[in-house]
């Protein structure tokens, strides 16, 4: 019942056009909300936007992982939300996705595990490639903002920490203690930078900030900080259920998350959001600010949050006020972020980084299923499809593709099971 309320609340949340879980729809929303652009318009975007994360990502990584996922949860809810033309068909409509998830996932896997080819089990390959470059993002991103000699010292110093953590707690996740020193390295680089240039200017008189009133962009961010706060007992209904669906442990926040959460490495998946939260803070942020639409997981703190509380009625209350303090201090957030341009780029190499280092994680994860499920037949049908995606200009977007590629693969090898053209590999 949780996933089906969920889904309705953030259905009706979408529809107001109070908040999208899509960061490229987000911008797209103050023309909405202005009636610049229509509802089928904007549902268009957020479509196009939205069904290839949807299709390609969120339900392999939930079928293989058994977790549920945000791209499964809430880019479909984006979507009915903005399409239904009346308010109260809103929420049915995310209700009733809600139910295709809860219901139709676990008989989906259960025909998928009986099938010969059990491309379910062998897509679970993606799970060590995945977690563990992951572990890179802090080393891609520190390098592509402050250059190679830092990022060479960032690999050498996660290197480290992994090959220590294996050796002295091996029952914890490797990456987990090393992902934590490399944001905090990055951040300190970002920090540092900025103050030593604040400091400069300063010094040489350069230090100029306009007065609120002609900054043109104050009057559009306090508006929508304005609106939002209007909303603030919906945003924390939505928080606390967003951070109980995080606490029952059926539901993780990422592609890594997802993998640990199945795991039953709760500590390790809590530290792994709580450090991808600094790549989308100064996003969402401003895109809200920018907007008027919040993102439907807020800054995402409610998940490692959800992951580490006890019951659901603390997980609730924990959800509720931390998107209280989010809402209540985002023009505080904006303004301070504007005051910190190092930190700011920080986070766009951050989420740059991270889509390098998943992407290939990914695809070589889904390489490993294909060898697992159909050996060089299988990596021959997965890895044709990858590069056909390519090929064609990406009709469906590389980070999805890899995983979509597996689920094709593997109904393809079936079919030529039941045509006696192909015998599965054997274990």
């Amino acid at each position: 019942m949780t996933v089906i309320g969920l889904c309705a609340l953030t259905a009706f949340i979408s529809h107001m056009a109070l908040a999208v879980f899509n960061d490229g729809v987000r911008p797209f929303m103050l023309g909405f909300i202005q009636g610049q652009s229509t509802r089928s318009a904007t549902t268009a975007v957020s479509f196009g936007l939205s069904a290839g994360f949807i299709f390609g990502l969120g339900a392999p990584m939930a079928l293989s992982t058994g977790v549920l996922n945000p791209w499964l949860i809430f880019l479909p809810t984006d979507i009915l939300g903005i399409v239904s033309p009346k308010k109260w068909l809103a929420p049915l409509l995310g209700g009733a996705w809600g139910a295709l998830i809860v219901f139709g996932l676990n008989g989906a896997n259960t025909i998928a595990h009986d099938l010969p080819v059990d491309f379910l089990t062998a897509m679970q390959q993606m799970a060590m490639p995945i977690l563990f470059l992951f572990t890179l993002f802090p080393v891609l991103a520190i390098t592509k903002q402050f250059g190679r000699l830092y990022g060479g010292i960032a690999g050498a110093v996660e290197l480290a920490i992994v090959v220590l953590t294996m050796k002295l707690w091996p029952n914890m996740f490797a990456g987990a203690l090393a992902m934590a020193v490399g944001v905090l390295m990055l951040i300190g680089f970002a920090v540092t930078k900025d103050l030593g240039q604040r400091k400069l200017d300063k010094t040489a008189g350069q230090a100029v900030e306009l007065p609120e009133g002609e900054d043109p962009m104050a009057s559009l961010f306090s508006a929508s900080a304005t609106r939002l706060r209007k909303y603030l007992p919906l945003f924390m209904v939505l928080g606390a259920g967003v951070c109980v669906l995080s606490q029952m442990h059926i539901f993780g926040g990422g592609e890594a998350t997802s993998f640990l959460i199945a795991k039953g490495q709760y500590t390790e998946a809590a530290q792994v959001d709580f450090y991808r939260v600094f790549g989308f803070i100064p996003l969402i942020a401003t895109t809200a600010l920018a907007s008027g639409a919040y993102g439907i997981a807020g800054f995402t703190l409610v998940y490692p949050i959800g992951y580490l509380m006890p019951n659901p009625v603390i997980a609730a209350v924990a959800g509720a006020a931390v998107f209280a303090i989010e809402v209540l201090a985002l023009s505080y957030i904006g303004k301070t972020l504007g005051k910190l341009p190092t930190v700011r780029d920080s986070s766009e190499h951050l989420r740059s980084a991270i889509s390098d280092a998943l992407g290939l994680a990914i695809l070589f994860g889904s390489l490993m299923a294909a060898n697992t499920m159909g050996g060089g037949l299988g990596i021959l049908i997965v890895g044709g499809l990858y590069l056909l995606n390519e090929t064609m200009g990406r009709p469906v977007v590389r980070m999805a593709a890899a995983p979509a590629a597996v689920l094709v693969g593997g109904i393809v090898l079936n079919l030529l099971y039941w045509l006696h053209l192909f015998m599965p590999v054997k274990s």
